[in-house]
């Protein structure tokens, strides 16, 4: 007989579940506090110091000192002036927490010494929370070094025997690693926090970054294709042209079919421009970013371009000479071999790289042009992939161009792309 297989039981997964409608608005209003602090730091500072002064006066006048002072005689003057002193420095506990201790130590001096033992002077805790959260962690143990050494004073001057040096010093250095233990708790926490919103801030410029250098790459492959079927085929149409013209005369039959042969060839590169445009149509409808349905960018465009690449991270200067008298044709040439360095900036130069453009018009149509960066440099890109450098080349070599890429020299850092198109020759 075969064992008999008792069915499997799934347990079913838990959804996860939503925030208590309590809990969402204590932390709708937790941000929207800390949201306003951020933008008036000073209203809370003074809310804060001034409450904590309200209270250390209330003290003063109301006589409460005297049910914990060591000495019931030291002067109404002195003892306002450490009220104020132990309060009013809470209003730079957040700007400037060291100097606002220092500050308080010699009024925790004289409340040791004459005996007043005034409740306001554990406010320095509230700057030593601030100078552990703020500051490098080795400022604690000056600061634990001068508390302990007041605590010492009063134990000297007022102290009853040697437990009361265990218990005052004791819990002074209790107080102190509390305080510190939560300051150090919420630092790390602050910084673990920035560091998630900074990956994340990273990881969706990276992402814009590699959307716009793929658009920037698909724009660049059918301004090629683009540029193949309409020049190629006016190329043909224009010797149909020529040739009809000289055989109207002699020969009509072959002007016409001339004439035929153009419409043929004009028909096709209309479908081919067709078929390219219905693609890009296909991939909007689909969700996927394709290239503008616009005409073939020129100078005017360098604006609208370099504003993009400003958007995806990459600080780009530029400076240009003289004024831009181009046909159609070479400005497009200088418009993607800017386009395609700054592409390969984004994405090989590193976070921090900035871009410098150099243009130069010169007479009858010679223009030079330098682009650079500041990234890491490294070594070309392999010419076997069809884009980039060969790219550039080709269209540089259309108009018997130079086109020179590669690592700046030492010690900068960063690439270097230098472009020079000579005079046009005359047709």
């Amino acid at each position: 007989m075969e064992p008999v297989k008792e069915p499997v039981r799934t347990e079913p997964v838990p959804e996860e579940r939503a925030a208590e409608p309590l809990t969402e608005h204590v932390q709708r209003v937790t941000q929207r506090v800390r949201a306003f602090d951020r933008r008036r730091p000073l209203v809370w500072d003074l809310l804060f110091t001034g409450f904590w002064v309200t209270a250390a006066l209330i003290d003063y006048t109301s006589g409460g000192w005297r049910h914990i002072a060591h000495n019931l005689d030291v002067p109404g003057r002195l003892l306002l002036a450490m009220s104020l002193g132990f309060s009013v420095t809470l209003l730079w506990r957040r700007t400037r927490p060291r100097i606002a201790l220092l500050v308080v130590a010699p009024f925790l001096v004289v409340n040791a010494w004459t005996g007043a033992a005034l409740q306001a002077s554990m406010l320095y805790l509230f700057l030593l929370y601030h100078i552990v959260l703020r500051l490098p962690l080795r400022n604690l143990w000056w600061v634990a070094a001068l508390v302990t050494a007041t605590t010492c004073v009063s134990l000297a001057r007022y102290g009853e025997g040697g437990s009361s040096w265990h218990q005052q010093v004791g819990s002074q250095l209790l107080s102190i690693g509390v305080v510190a233990l939560i300051a150090v708790t919420v630092r790390t926490r602050r910084n673990y926090t920035e560091v998630r919103e900074d990956r994340a801030r990273r990881l969706e410029t990276e992402r814009d970054q590699q959307v716009r250098i793929a658009a920037a790459a698909e724009r660049a492959r059918i301004a090629r294709e683009m540029h193949d079927i309409i020049g190629h085929n006016l190329s043909v149409i224009t010797g149909l042209a020529d040739g009809g013209r000289y055989a109207a005369a002699k020969s009509p039959e072959r002007a016409a079919q001339a004439l035929d042969a153009i419409a043929t060839t004009s028909r096709q590169a209309l479908g081919e421009l067709r078929r390219l445009l219905d693609v890009l149509r296909d991939e909007e409808q689909d969700g996927t970013q394709a290239a503008e349905l616009t005409p073939q960018p020129a100078l005017t465009d360098l604006d609208r371009l370099i504003d993009g690449v400003r958007k995806a991270g990459l600080p780009v200067r530029t400076t240009v000479k003289g004024r831009p008298t181009l046909p159609e044709g070479r400005q497009l040439t200088v418009y993607r071999v800017i386009q395609e360095s700054l592409t390969n900036t984004l994405k090989h130069a590193g976070p921090d790289a900035t871009a410098h453009i150099d243009l130069s018009y010169e007479p009858r149509g010679a223009v030079t042009l330098t682009v650079t960066d500041t990234g890491h440099g490294g070594p070309a890109p392999a010419p076997s992939d069809g884009r980039g450098l060969p790219g550039m080349r080709e269209r540089t070599s259309l108009y018997g161009g130079t086109l020179e890429a590669g690592p700046r020299p030492r010690p900068a850092r960063g690439w270097r792309v230098h472009l020079h198109l000579p005079e046009e020759t005359p047709q």
